[in-house]
């Protein structure tokens, strides 16, 4: 049981297969007509050429006179009995392919499949379907065949849609040419590339868009591409696009299944009362899935309390894939990059490459980019990159719509879950509040009454052992007294231990479990003071440090010291085996950029036998303001 709409598309190739039978037909019918031509230059332009007759629906022809229904002896008494049986096959081996193209919902597969088919009607040796960008300057996909694969690797990067290639896309009707390189627009071929010198091109059409363009070149058999050959590809196209359409609906509702389960594991996430940096990672590693990229990231403001029309950067918080490492913690500038032009407009943006590098120098092999704005409540919170390697197709505009719909929904999410931290804070606060207040109340003024009456025993009594142990306890009351004042303190502030360098604890945790290695983790000083982007530097310090000691030291022990002074300063050291040189110098270099970016200072410590220590500080930013006016 066929659906309406599959019903819809098979009439339409039942019509163009109708209609091309009988075009072939007829022009079998006319063996004394000039077929082939000669002429080294054929160029088909729209104002000169009339539409299909698949394209305008099916054929109606009346009967020529004199002719009998079925009867075959006309076309015997002029000599077509081996034209009709060669026509007979063609159309024969166009139905198969027709069916074989249209048989698969894959994209990928179905462009083969038209390749391959048109080769296989055509006889010829090379074929190629060039897919247009989103952009319209160059091409997002290029499907080939004929050309060996050492061949290719020497050719070098694929076509980008110039010279008559890209004409096509400017004047889409079909074209066909004895002598490529006599054509105006040639732009000749690379070193490498096989000789070609006939070609047909017929564009590929979608919804009544141009989806792509089919290329072939050189017949096997030496000869030029026929017309015959031009009204079959046009006949292969025209189904080509009803399958293309149908492969392309089926990626869609795949891509909408996928987005909602991704977005089903970000709302899991945050309504489970985690740790929002999770959900945060989570969506940059559903994006890289989402939109097949290769890395993925997401930059925020790096101060938050600043409107978003006066934001003049945004750091990067979380990534996912094999160069996070060099993107953590990295500052892109609002004004002179991509990610900022997005933040700013609260506008999708595809493009060939980021216009700001945000890996700093280590990696520049980066090329396709789709920026999307993390939007909700009418502002930007942030971007959501997707990044593809150089040579891959770029995105198109139905993977840009996906990561649109998953950006705003998964901020939309986000945005939720801080309301609800937000107000469970507030609820925090105010138990906190009444807690610092009951310990200024009552436990302080108890112990201090308590060591106000052994003051007054102390007055009372002259055995030496006695006011000792007196005094002793007196001290002991005062520094309880100031240990509670500092818990009061902190109970105000919230900086026992702050979200930004808490999640240190979980890195260090991650990186050493299952390893035998025992971690130990403190913290002093006032860790609220720490703003987030300098945390996130921490962290990537602490990530380097501890995964060198799981994976390279053989140590026992880990110790961890994070300091909050006047300036952050994170220490680890290790009890093994130390080494000459580094196994990981990229990784330690990335340490010593990150201390130069923020002005601090990265030391390391290591020699066989005797343990590693590693040493990061930098101030704070009060403090480098501060010696700024200075």
């Amino acid at each position: 049981m066929t659906s309406p709409s599959t019903q819809h598309h098979f009439g339409h190739i039942t019509e163009a297969i109708v209609a091309i039978c009988y075009t072939v037909f007829l022009r079998s019918s006319r063996p004394h007509e000039h077929r082939s031509g000669g002429s080294a230059l054929r160029h088909r332009h729209s104002a000169h050429r009339s539409p299909p007759a698949w394209e305008n629906g099916p054929v109606s022809r009346a009967p020529r006179p004199g002719a009998r229904p079925g009867g075959t002896g006309q076309l015997e008494q002029h000599g077509l009995t081996v034209d009709t049986c060669r026509t007979r096959g063609q159309l024969g081996e166009l139905v198969q392919a027709l069916l074989d193209v249209t048989s698969g919902l894959e994209l990928d597969d179905t462009l083969d499949r038209v390749v391959e088919a048109a080769m296989r009607l055509t006889g010829a040796r090379y074929g190629a379907l060039g897919v247009r960008s989103a952009h319209a300057t160059q091409l997002s996909q290029f499907v080939h065949r004929g050309i060996d694969p050492s061949a290719v690797a020497n050719i070098g990067g694929l076509p980008r849609g110039r010279g008559v290639l890209g004409l096509m896309f400017d004047e889409p009707v079909p074209l066909r040419l004895d002598d490529l390189g006599q054509h105006p627009s040639s732009v000749g071929l690379p070193p490498g590339h096989p000789t070609m010198r006939t070609f047909l091109g017929v564009p590929v059409r979608v919804r009544g868009g141009v989806f792509g363009i089919l290329y072939l070149s050189e017949k096997a058999s030496g000869a030029t591409f026929t017309e015959d050959d031009e009204i079959i590809v046009q006949a292969l196209t025209s189904a080509a696009g009803v399958a293309i359409d149908n492969a392309r609906i089926h990626d869609q509702a795949q891509a909408r299944r996928s987005r909602l389960e991704a977005l089903q594991d970000v709302s899991t996430e945050l309504l489970g009362g985690n740790d929002p940096g999770r959900a945060i990672q989570l969506v940059a590693d559903r994006a890289c899935e989402l939109t097949d990229a290769d890395q993925s990231f997401v930059a925020v403001p790096s101060d938050p309390d600043v409107p978003p029309d006066q934001v003049d950067e945004l750091v990067i918080t979380v990534a996912s894939g094999p160069e996070s490492g060099h993107a953590l913690g990295r500052r892109i500038p609002v004004n002179r990059s991509s990610s900022g032009e997005v933040f700013r407009t609260r506008l999708p943006n595809s493009s060939d490459h980021l216009e700001y590098d945000a890996f700093g120098s280590a990696v520049k092999d980066f090329g396709p980019a789709m920026i999307t704005p993390l939007r909700a409540v009418g502002t930007a919170t942030g971007v959501l990159v997707a990044l593809r390697r150089r040579g891959r197709p770029t995105f198109d505009t139905d993977q840009l719509a996906l990561m649109t719909s998953f950006a705003d929904q998964a901020a939309l999410a986000l945005r939720v879950a801080a309301a609800q931290r937000e107000k469970q804070e507030l609820t925090l606060l105010a138990d906190r509040d009444r807690i610092a207040r009951d310990l200024h109340d009552h436990v302080i003024q108890r112990l201090f009454a308590a060591g106000l009456s052994l003051h007054g025993t102390l007055r009372r009594t002259e055995a030496p052992e006695v006011r000792a142990r007196i005094d002793s306890t007196i001290d002991e009351l005062q520094a309880i007294i100031g240990d509670i004042r500092t818990v009061i303190f902190d109970l105000h502030s919230g900086a026992s231990e702050s979200e930004n360098l808490g999640r240190l604890r979980r890195a260090v945790a991650d990186l050493t479990a299952d390893s035998g290695l025992v971690a130990d983790v403190r913290f002093h000083g006032p860790l609220g003071a720490v703003r987030p982007d300098l945390a996130d530097h921490a962290e990537a310090v602490v990530r380097e440090a501890v995964s060198n000691a799981v994976r390279h030291s053989s140590a026992d022990t880990v110790a961890v010291m994070v300091t909050v002074d006047d300036q952050l300063t994170v220490e680890v050291e290790d009890d093994g085996s130390g080494v000459d040189t580094p196994s990981a110098p990229s990784g330690l270099a990335n340490l010593a950029a990150r201390a130069r970016e923020v002005d601090g200072t990265f030391e390391f410590d290591s020699t066989v036998g005797s343990g590693t220590r590693v040493r990061w500080s930098a101030p704070l930013p009060e403090r480098r303001a501060a010696e700024a006016q200075d």
